[in-house]
């Protein structure tokens, strides 16, 4: 089958969008492709700096004869509705239409069969629609062409566009368009400088060669390998290790068509400063990468940088080019880091008032407030200093004010702790610095050091209070202020460092101090004198709730203060609820069953999460053996008969049976296994053990099974029927001590 060779070529695309312009380009055309009736074997896009290219194998030669069905008038309809019809369906006579019955009659039927189409001429038609209307996210419009205006929107000027199609045994055909004034055709271009002479192409292994001939590497996985290759044995060579950063990698790729790894190096000096801040200026201001002496797991003072051009001089004007600018940066970094040590910590606090986190939620110095109180009031949950916990919730954010943060905001946090143990903070102070940011993706760790929990719990549990409180919240596409990852995290926090946090009193406690601010400052301000007072003994706590009380019925009258604290239950339960959801979407995630959560939920309202998670295993550690799976068999067996007798008769068969009707041994057998297991699965879940909880379910199978053998529920005895169908409601009862089972998924 013959295969289409197609490669746009251009000025220099941005390493940032080249994978997804190839993929865009792949699925665009192989859609098409699809949709005409032409389908495919293989495809691939590939991108380099200055061109996309694309094959695709096993592509028909001509599209199929497309046969379509059209309905006509009725048996016996008038002769110009007759002719009209034939005429629409290229038929000579009635006599070549099917009749097709229907219950409204007999109608003619029509089989129209149209001549497919070759494959070039459909490639033809598509491909410059796809050019003139790829998805680039950034585009633009240049000069004329040929005497005319160009209108062809693409992301840096288009050049020429290589199109051919054939089978592999054959000279291919050129497919013939036209683009803005650029006609399709058989010439490519090499390297820019190494190799610039127009080359002709017939297919994609003729072009992928002459390409490689005229120094382009078209395959980006290739360039990748051959840079991370090259400059791990560069390093190797000179007794150093690379520090390898998949990012970089992925970008440097995307900017070099024949890539050259060269080594270059800067002043040690320059190596006093901390070594995430020179990654960070050499990574940032010049795509190079940074190499560590393995004996000390220190940074070396040599970097690795990617050429696109083999140098007559072996590199050495590049590499002092490269230099020269390195060491400048590297300078403004120092000197940026120096400046930064100068000043302490805490002496930037007051900056923080003049910058407003949120217009409704207050500044910066307000939400830090609020941290403090609320990382203090977590500390003896999580087993905390109280004080050391508070001087870091007060620090945590401050390196956000320094120079090196403000070059280099990616490394905001860590240079927290270095500022924080530069000037002589507790090491659990410092660790926090950096920790409370964590985690910030699904692959990220989460904080272990109890400090650094209680301040990364606060400082996340503030923000999604905060935003509830207003009512910003995320919707199915846009989550503008990370609410999702901020609620991942405190389940990520609190599940993995095994913690046992009763989450409706945090939020609470939380809402109070963002209700306060977002209600006015001469509160807020009342509040924390009576919260001073209290930590520095002169107050009780009661006596400090006695006059918070008062002074909130100064401020507001009963109703209001009602209202708002109806309002506030509505925010935590509604957080509350969201915070399940995220556990639900980090179970599907994970692929463990996540129906098992409201199963578990629907019980008994939970906002303990490790208890919903040990309770939810357990549950699905049951229901994987066979007494689990037939109890729950048994269960949704009970519940459909109750629904239908229910519905039937208009009420609910609540209450206890009446043992004096038993007749049958299963009945009876089935009842005192009940009574059973009730109390005993109870007695677990109140000592928290689910898996005994559980062992005393699976007792009800036996029980359950003889029941629906030998038992019928509808009994003539109307009496009996309605005892029988108090059982089965005792089934579901049973069951509801653990889980509510209608809620799990067969």
């Amino acid at each position: 089958m013959p295969d289409l060779m197609l490669e746009l070529f251009s000025e220099e695309i941005p390493a940032r969008m080249q994978a997804k312009a190839a993929d865009d380009l792949r699925r665009m055309v192989t859609d098409k492709l699809v949709a005409e009736g032409l389908v495919y074997e293989g495809a691939k896009a590939f991108a380099t700096p200055r061109r996309l290219a694309l094959t695709v194998h096993g592509i028909p030669a001509r599209q199929p004869d497309p046969k379509t069905e059209r309905r006509g008038p009725k048996v016996g309809a008038p002769d110009a509705a007759v002719q009209g019809f034939l005429k629409a369906t290229g038929l000579k006579s009635l006599d070549e239409a099917k009749i097709q019955r229907d219950p409204k009659g007999d109608f003619y039927i029509g089989l129209i069969e149209k001549p497919g189409r070759d494959a070039i001429d459909v490639l033809a038609e598509i491909l410059p629609v796809i050019i003139r209307t790829f998805p680039w996210p950034k585009s633009m419009r240049w000069g004329a062409r040929s005497g005319k205006p160009g209108s062809l929107n693409w992301v840096r000027p288009l050049h020429a566009i290589t199109a051919t199609f054939g089978p592999e045994t054959e000279e291919p055909d050129v497919i013939k368009f036209e683009v803005d004034g650029i006609e399709s055709g058989q010439t490519t271009y090499g390297h820019r400088f190494l190799a610039p002479a127009p080359i002709r192409v017939r297919r994609f292994e003729d072009y992928e060669a002459k390409l490689l001939d005229a120094k382009v590497v078209l395959d980006p996985e290739r360039r990748k390998d051959a840079i991370l290759t090259d400059a791990k044995q560069l390093a190797f060579a000179q007794g150093f290790e690379l520090v390898e950063d998949q990012n970089l990698l992925d970008e440097v790729a995307g900017l070099v068509e024949w890539p050259v790894v060269l080594m270059g190096s800067f002043e040690p000096e320059f190596l006093k400063t901390p070594d995430e801040v020179i990654r960070a200026t050499i990574r940032n201001n010049q795509k190079c990468f940074v190499v560590r002496d393995p004996k000390t797991g220190k940074l070396a003072s040599k970097f690795i940088l990617v050429a696109n051009i083999e140098a007559t001089d072996a590199g050495k004007t590049i590499i002092a080019g490269n230099e020269r600018v390195i060491r400048a940066r590297l300078s403004d970094a120092k000197f940026f880091y120096e400046t930064d040590l100068k000043t302490k910590l805490e002496d930037r606090l007051p900056k923080f008032e003049q910058i407003v986190f949120h217009a409704r939620l207050g500044t910066q110095a307000a939400r830090i407030g609020r941290i403090e109180w609320l990382a203090a009031e977590l500390a003896p949950l999580v087993g905390a200093d109280v004080a050391k916990t508070k001087r870091a919730a007060r620090l945590a954010k401050v390196d956000l004010l320094t120079e090196v943060v403000g070059e280099f905001p990616e490394v905001q946090g860590l240079m927290g702790k270095y500022y924080a143990l530069a000037q002589g903070e507790d090491a659990s102070v410092a660790a926090a610095c950096e920790e409370h940011y964590k985690p910030q993706g699904p692959t990220d760790q989460v904080p272990t050091d109890p400090v650094s929990i209680a301040v990364a719990l606060a400082d996340k549990i503030d923000t999604l209070v905060g935003f509830w409180a207003i009512k910003e919240l995320p919707t199915g596409s846009k989550d503008p202020f990370a609410l999702r990852r901020a609620a991942l995290g405190v389940i990520r926090i609190v599940l993995e460092n095994e913690l046992k946090i009763p989450l409706v009193d945090v939020f609470l406690t939380a809402d109070i101090e963002v209700y306060l601010d977002i209600k006015g400052e001469s509160l807020a301000r009342k509040r924390r004198a009576l919260l001073r007072l209290q930590d520095e003994g002169g107050l009780s706590r009661q006596s400090a709730a006695r006059i918070w009380n008062r002074l909130i019925g100064d401020a507001y009258s009963d109703n209001a203060a009602q209202k708002e604290d109806e309002t506030a239950n509505d925010r935590v339960f509604g957080l509350l609820d969201f915070l399940v959801d995220r556990l639900e979407v980090q179970f599907r995630a994970l692929g463990k069953r996540h129906d098992l959560i409201q199963a578990a939920l629907s019980i008994k309202l939970e906002d303990d999460l490790s208890m919903i998670v040990r309770r939810v295993e357990a549950l699905g550690k049951f229901l994987d053996s066979d007494d689990g799976k037939n109890l729950l068999a048994g269960t949704k067996r009970a519940s459909n008969i109750l629904s239908i007798e229910e519905k039937k008769d208009r009420r609910s068969f609540d209450g206890a049976p009446d043992a004096a009707l038993y007749s049958l041994a299963e009945e009876k057998a089935l009842a005192k296994a009940i009574g059973e297991v009730k109390a005993e699965a109870g007695a677990a879940v109140a000592r928290e053990d689910f898996a005994a909880a559980m062992s005393a379910m699976a007792k009800l199978r036996p029980p359950v099974d003889a029941f629906f053998d030998k038992v019928r529920v509808n009994d003539d005895d109307a009496k009996v029927r309605e005892n029988r169908l108090k059982l089965l409601n005792e089934i579901r009862s049973a069951t509801r001590a653990v889980a509510d089972f209608s809620k799990i998924q067969d």
